[in-house]
Formats: structure tokens, C-alpha cells, sequence
């Protein structure tokens, strides 16, 4: 596992992630604080953890609409769609976790 630090919204963080796929986290990290910047900067949603879950809502509901007929992930089932979600939110959680421990 390779340690990668990246700053979302502000706030740095220390993220794991296996060789070769530094590129694509760097990727997302870079679509989320994005996302979590515009919401901010827009007024409509204030304090950071309903900015990270309105973000997290944008980004499934983004995820699940291209499961559309013919879409990308047209091949993939429902199942394998919740699995993938699933294997995205064990990745935050181990992300996230140390970061609790400093508030």
C-alpha cells in the first residue's frame, strides 16, 4: 500500500491506496473536492459533513444514472452496482477514520 496525502476542501488528508492506482485516486479526489467546493461556495448547504453527504448523493446518483440501458454499466447488476458502492465507502471509512480522531 502506498500513502498518499491530497487536500479536499481545505483539509488535508493521508490516504492508502494499492501501486499503480495513485493516478485514479488522485482523479477522484480531484472530482470530490470539486463537487464539495461547489456546494460550498454556493451558500445553499453550510457545515462540512452535509456538504461531504450531499456531495456523496450528487456522485451515486451521477454513478447509478449511467447504469441506464446501454450506459456503461449496463453489463453490471444491481448487486455488482451496491457491491461496487460498498468497496468506495470501506475506502473512505479507512480514509476517514484517523481523521476523527483529531476533532
Amino acid at each position: 500500500m502506498i500513502q498518499l496525502d491530497v487536500t479536499i476542501m481545505g483539509q488535508a488528508y493521508r490516504l492508502a491506496c494499492k501501486e499503480g492506482e495513485e493516478r485514479t485516486l488522485q482523479q477522484a479526489v480531484h472530482y470530490l473536492d470539486g463537487k464539495m467546493s461547489a456546494l460550498r461556495d454556493s451558500g445553499k448547504v453550510k457545515g462540512n459533513d452535509r456538504i461531504a453527504v450531499m456531495a456523496a448523493l450528487s456522485v451515486a446518483a451521477e454513478f447509478l444514472s449511467m447504469k441506464t440501458p446501454g450506459g456503461p454499466l449496463s453489463d453490471m447488476s444491481i448487486l455488482e452496482v451496491k457491491e461496487k458502492l460498498g468497496e468506495m465507502h470501506a475506502v473512505l471509512d479507512n480514509a476517514l477514520t484517523p481523521q476523527e480522531n483529531l476533532f
